[in-house]
């Protein structure tokens, strides 16, 4: 007597594919990632500006105020007054580059206070930035 024997289905994965579509898919999202600019120090929204220009100019003094109103100066906080002592002991005061990074929802009035020591101090070259 000849049985039949009856054929099994088989449900296994196959997993070799599926490890390609993985490692695949894991490639084209550490490609496509956005990478991070780390060059600011400070949490700071730019106002935009049609005129904006991505040169980067050199800069010797770069005063970065956030919406708080609070000032640093190359990455260390100050007051005013600390601000205005150290403007005074600028040499040449005349061929300092300064730049001002200022937070769009900050008080136009604190920036133009700004300004106003950077010129009492003699600094003709000043920059705001924008985005």
């Amino acid at each position: 007597m000849h049985f039949r024997r009856e054929q099994e289905e088989n449900y296994s994965l196959e997993l070799t594919p599926l490890i390609d579509v993985v490692f695949l898919l894991l490639i084209f999202f550490m490609v496509s990632t956005v990478f991070v600019d780390f060059p600011r120090r400070m949490d700071i929204t730019l106002p935009t500006s049609k005129a904006a220009s991505d040169n980067e100019v050199v800069k010797n003094f770069e005063i970065e105020i956030t919406k708080d109103e609070k000032i640093y100066v190359r990455g260390r906080r100050v007051t005013l007054d600390q601000l205005e002592r150290s403007l005074a002991k600028l040499q040449k005061p005349q061929e300092v580059k300064t730049i001002i990074r200022a937070d769009k929802d900050l008080s136009y009035g604190f920036v133009v206070q700004v300004m106003g020591l950077l010129q009492a101090a003699h600094v003709t070259d000043i920059s705001v930035a924008v985005k």
